[in-house]
């Protein structure tokens, strides 16, 4: 059982942050996404003189369920891997937040794993109107305001170090 820090809750993300998170991260997937079906359509003209249009697409029905597998895996490539590696996505960098473990460490990869397989529940983006969204409780993680966490911590380790004689 992880060690539960209220600095961490004290400093939690707010809604509209959360919020802008949520309407940036879909911004970007879908911006990159498309951009890499360009490219595909592009590389496909260039290297196999074939068009992508709707003849296309009727003799190959299977297309759109890889497309879906391919925009599925990106999704999930996209959330897992940004913030277990860096600990937040760009919308996170733009909002000033950062995804943290409840104990205040950096999230294990099974912790992000779950975070992100938790985004697959329909729904999952409504419960944050509730104290914590799904993929953060059932994950013990949490995003957290960068500056007020940082500020907050620090003053805690200045409180404890009154009266600690310096070494120079």
């Amino acid at each position: 059982m992880r060690k539960y820090l209220r600095v961490v809750d004290n400093n939690r993300a707010t809604k509209w942050q959360r919020f802008a998170e949520y309407i940036l991260d879909r911004i970007f997937i879908q911006v990159i996404f498309y951009g890499a079906i360009f490219i595909f359509g592009i590389l496909n003209v260039t290297l196999f003189n074939e068009n992508i249009d709707e003849s296309f697409e009727e003799e190959n029905t299977s297309m759109d369920f890889v497309f879906i597998l391919i925009y599925l895996t990106y999704i999930f490539a996209y959330y897992c891997l940004m913030e277990y590696y860096l600990g937040r996505t760009p919308a996170k960098y733009i909002t000033g937040t950062k995804v943290i473990s409840i104990d205040g460490e950096k999230p294990t990869f099974m912790q992000i794993l779950g975070r992100t397989f938790s985004r697959i529940v329909p729904f999952d983006a409504l419960s944050f109107l509730g104290e914590n969204g799904w993929h953060d409780s059932w994950s013990d993680t949490r995003v957290i305001d960068i500056k007020k966490y940082t500020a907050e911590t620090q003053m805690k380790r200045e409180i404890e170090n009154i009266g600690v004689k310096e070494i120079a």
